[in-house]
């Protein structure tokens, strides 16, 4: 036999040392630039006239200012959308709405049994039709007819932004992105088969207003699937993170730059991402299917005035409008039977019946996309299969007398009577479950000591928190594993270690199995591949049994010493761990081992009996370390070359296959839940800040780091210390690092939730920022603020925000409105911001009648102490008869909010509510209040600019509620 040690790929420390971080290293590095890395826009789109500078310069002047919807400059930008619509319009058919008629009365539901809020609203859409050669030519829509035919595409966007960002790309890309497409599929040549429906929709950022009362617009009728275009980040790559099924996912697959994964989609249904799109309207309230595109990263930027172009990229830009662009051209030419079908509503075109879908990109090049169904087969044949191949193998290897996996001994008959040849192939088989769960309970001890001790470092520094976990993991793995191999070392490590990860993955596997059916949860496709990939390393490391004598021929190379009483007494059960492989001094340097020595000296080893005729073995040491020795010697009738200490039949043992078995187990696994593991990284790290838990965060990051490393368990036993020491030193700084370092910067801000709230009836004032209380981080920010200073501040638990906290303070008076009388102080004067009057029905009913106006604004809302149970604002749509628009929800409504699209227009109201019996009594009180949203003019809110300009740099200032001031007056009918 060549020796084994002087083979580059055999299973020995430097090959194993050396090939499996190389092959870490060359999948991590690429996933990590594919994640980060955007590919460079182009000028222009090849092949469209598609131009990516054009939209660049439209979105620098979209997200030149704040433009929430209760802003002037809102208006503005909308007067400048209409005008860039006509100029980009190309020659086919093209119908452009201002809708200034659709107005929407809804509700939404409370949480946990608790009531819910209502809305009016009024529109300011604007929605673009152009025409598809295979539409009805009639002009259905004018006329009051219902749309025929297989319907149109809707792209949408949103153009309001929060009141202290910019909005570039929450939702700026996405407007000026479907700018393009209207300019594409207008311009000759292009026209689509089906029609567009280009929706910008105003009012999203204040409760999906838009969506809703695009819902009202004939248009919506004739969309039947959509594409949603968002920003929940403020650049990266625009990721997919929902779709209704697996044929609509299908239309994405042909961008050029994929990016996406079905696991977000189970986190949106299981609620573990609280975050709200338009996509919800869409497909709730009208029934539609389509996709759901957004910015992910960096959170810390989305919302606050760091959401500019200054901190985006045309790279993100192109990112987003090539992914739009060939979605919509193979949506608008998918003419055939796909989504065909019953309508949600009557009268609607049909947008037929998907099937559930699996999908998710490889490299952000490819996107795989496939059935729920389809899973739930491959992981039903796998949960049956894969036990099969490994009983139908272990019994194959014991009819063939092979079967050296838990067998103790080997029984055999000899012409001197029967006994026992030690095999020892029981030997570690409880290592890798006690290693596992030693390595497991490291990482899960450090995600609650970080939590503990310096809980928002992941803010700032995600990766030192990944390398502190993946380092930890390592190291005490390769501890364990080493120091079992050192005390009993054992040729089966790798196998029993792969058996022990086939039965974890089988045993979750059927978990997944049933989740896959019923609650649909598709993100079990990476659990699946990954029991895959275990299945597949296990039988190859069963198969590799095949290789080994039958246990009656090895038993027959065990003969016993001539002249040794001592061992001739304790017969063939002399330990076989006495069989140790030379040292490098001992090793041949050519040919078979057991031609070795011929030309050596006689030594006191040398055999008695001459070649052929041995009596002893040679007591073998490992070439790096020495085994465990008795002083017994054994003999055989050659000499065998194993690895150390291991059992002396495992020279048999194929040298290499490890290499196949490694291939097979980890590089797959480690491209889907890296790919994963990014994008959870990217969604999350910064949320602590907004109240999410620390510790599921924390916890999350252990358990990804097992399953992102556990395919290195068979193999780490055989690592010299070099990696394992760098490792060890890697966890000692960026353990020191993550428990002591500040976890915020100016690029990782941290969130501070401002709102003013003026109570008009006597004029006090007060500011509130809400934010992460432990440790001081609010209080550190309020102290730096020159009105706060000589102030006693309250702090209590938010009631707007989970696990934070709000602290309040007397600040400095707004002048939202125009004081009107300058002689006195601007407190004596918010009286006449907001007035009402309110009447209760003279019958004695549980109804009551509102006149609401306040100046300036555009937003007020009623706040009940005891829920409505219906409403109607006078102006208003019918609802009554479209069933999708609910105006309270099964436990009422505590506020009614109201939205008018005309600058100081006042509404009137009426409210019903039950009665609450003679101990409360029937009446109904509250407050009522108007909303400020406009800070683009200085002066107008100093306490948010001083909160802007002396907060510490770490701090961004953003806006708790829809309006930055709310001014209130208290009522009782």
């Amino acid at each position: 036999m060549k020796n084994p040690f002087r083979n580059p790929f055999a299973f020995s420390e430097t090959p194993v040392t050396v090939i499996t971080p190389l092959l870490y290293i060359a999948l991590i590095v690429p996933l990590l630039v594919i994640h980060h890395v955007i590919p460079e826009a182009p000028k222009q789109i090849a092949g469209t006239n598609v131009n990516i500078t054009e939209a660049w310069l439209d979105l620098q002047t979209l997200s030149d200012g704040f433009h929430p919807y209760n802003s002037h400059r809102n208006d503005v930008v909308r007067d400048w959308l209409l005008r860039r619509i006509e100029a980009l319009r190309g020659d086919n058919p093209v119908v452009v709405f201002s809708d200034t008629i659709s107005n929407a009365s809804f509700s939404e539901s409370g949480r946990d049994d608790t009531p819910g809020i209502s809305v009016y609203f009024e529109g300011t859409n604007i929605i673009v039709y152009i025409r598809g050669s295979e539409d009805d030519p009639e002009e259905w829509y004018s006329k009051g007819k219902k749309p025929q035919g297989k319907g149109g595409v809707l792209v949408n966007a949103h153009y309001d932004s929060v009141p202290l960002g910019f909005g570039a790309t929450d939702d700026g890309m996405g407007v000026v992105t479907v700018l393009q497409l209207i300019k594409y599929f207008s311009s000759s040549g292009r026209q689509p088969k089906k029609g567009v429906v280009a929706l910008l929709n105003n009012g999203e950022e204040d409760y999906l207003n838009g969506a809703w009362a695009f819902a009202k617009h004939p248009m919506s009728q004739f969309t039947h699937v959509f594409l949603n275009l968002e920003g929940a980040g403020a650049g990266g790559r625009a990721t997919l993170f929902r779709s209704t099924d697996t044929e609509v996912t299908k239309a994405y697959r042909s961008s050029k730059y994929p990016f996406g994964t079905v696991v977000s989609a189970d986190a949106f249904k299981r609620g573990l991402i609280r975050s709200a799109t338009d996509y919800e309207v869409f497909t709730g309230l009208m029934g539609m299917r389509g996709l759901d595109v957004a910015f992910m990263e960096p959170r810390a930027r989305y919302h606050t005035n760091q959401d500019d172009t200054k901190h985006t990229s045309k790279a993100s830009l192109h990112h987003m409008m090539s992914a739009a662009l060939a979605t919509m051209q193979t949506l608008t030419s998918d003419t055939s039977s796909t989504f065909d079908g019953r309508s949600a509503e009557k009268g609607k075109v049909p947008s037929g019946k998907g099937t559930s879908g699996v999908w998710f990109d490889l490299f952000g090049r490819v996107l795989a996309v496939f059935r729920l169904n389809t899973l739930f087969a491959l992981s039903v044949t796998l949960l049956v299969v894969g036990p099969l191949t490994l009983i139908i193998t272990g019994f194959i290897l014991f009819k063939v007398d092979k079967l050296y996996l838990f067998s103790s001994s080997k029984h055999h008959h000899h012409a001197e009577g029967d006994d026992s040849v030690a095999i020892q192939g029981w030997r570690g088989f409880f290592r890798w479950p006690i290693t596992f769960a030693l390595a497991t309970a490291a990482v899960i001890g450090l995600a609650f000591l970080i939590t503990d001790v310096n809980p928002y470092i992941i803010s700032s520094s995600p990766y030192s928190v990944w390398s502190m976990m993946i380092s930890a993991w390592i190291v005490v793995v390769w501890i364990g594993s080493t120091a079992a191999d050192f005390v009993r070392p054992t040729a089966f490590h790798r196998t029993y270690t792969l058996f022990w990860m086939f039965i974890a993955g089988w045993l979750v596997l059927v978990i997944v199995t049933v989740l896959e059916r019923n609650p649909e949860i598709a993100g079990g496709y990476l659990l699946m591949f990954y029991f895959a990939c275990i299945f597949l390393a296990t039988a190859v490391s069963f198969f590799e049994l095949f290789g080994l004598p039958r246990k009656s021929v090895y038993a027959d190379e065990i003969e016993e010493p001539v002249d040794n009483p001592i061992a001739r007494s304790r017969g063939r059960s002399i330990s076989s761990a006495r069989l140790m492989a030379p040292t490098e001094e001992e090793q041949p340097s050519g040919g078979d081992a057991e031609n070795a020595g011929e030309d050596e000296e006689p030594t006191e080893s040398t055999s008695l009996l001459g070649e052929g005729q041995r009596t002893t073995f040679k007591r073998y040491s490992s070439p790096h370390r020495p085994g465990p020795t008795d002083g017994i010697a054994t003999e055989s009738k050659t000499d065998r070359l194993t690895y150390g200490s291991e059992q002396p039949w495992s020279h048999s043992l194929p040298s290499t296959l490890w290499l196949l078995e490694f291939l097979l187990l980890a590089p797959f696994p480690l491209i889907i839940f890296g790919q994963v593991t990014l994008l959870f990284t990217t969604a999350t790290y910064q949320t602590l800040a907004d109240g999410n838990a620390a510790l599921s965060v924390y916890m999350l990051m252990a358990v990804l780091t097992v399953l992102l490393f556990a395919p290195l368990g068979p193999f780490l036993h055989r690592y010299t210390f070099h990696i394992p020491l760098f490792l060890l030193l890697v966890f000692a700084g960026t353990a020191i690092y993550n428990f002591t370092a500040f976890p915020f910067s100016e690029s990782n801000r941290l969130k501070l939730y401002f709102l003013q709230r003026v109570d008009l009836d006597t004029g006090i004032n007060n500011v509130s920022l809400t934010g992460v209380g432990i440790p001081p981080f609010l209080r550190d920010a309020i102290s730096s603020l020159p009105s706060a200073a000589g102030q006693t501040y309250t702090c209590i638990p938010s009631t707007l925000r989970r696990d934070l906290t709000e602290c309040n303070w007397h600040g400095l008076a707004p002048q939202v409105v125009p004081n009107l009388h300058p002689e006195v102080p601007p407190e004596l004067g918010f009286a006449d911001w907001l007035t009402f009057n309110s009447t209760r029905d003279p019958d004695g009913k549980t109804e009551a009648r509102f006149y609401i106006i306040g100046k300036d604004t555009r937003a007020c809302k009623l706040v009940f102490n005891r829920p409505i149970v219906d409403f109607s604002v006078e102006g208003a749509a019918d609802e009554g008869r479209d069933k999708r628009f609910q105006k309270a929800s099964e436990y009422g409504s505590k506020e009614l909010r109201l939205w008018s699209r005309t600058w100081e227009r006042g509404w009137n109201v009426s409210v019903r509510w039950e009665s609450g019996g003679d101990e409360v009594g029937d009446g109904l009180d509250g407050r009522v209040v108007c909303l400020w949203s406009d800070a683009n003019e200085s002066g107008t809110i100093p306490a948010v600019e001083e909160a802007q300009r002396f907060a510490p740099s770490w701090v961004a200032i953003v806006n708790s509620q829809n309006g930055l001031v709310e001014g209130s007056k208290a009522f009782l009918v």
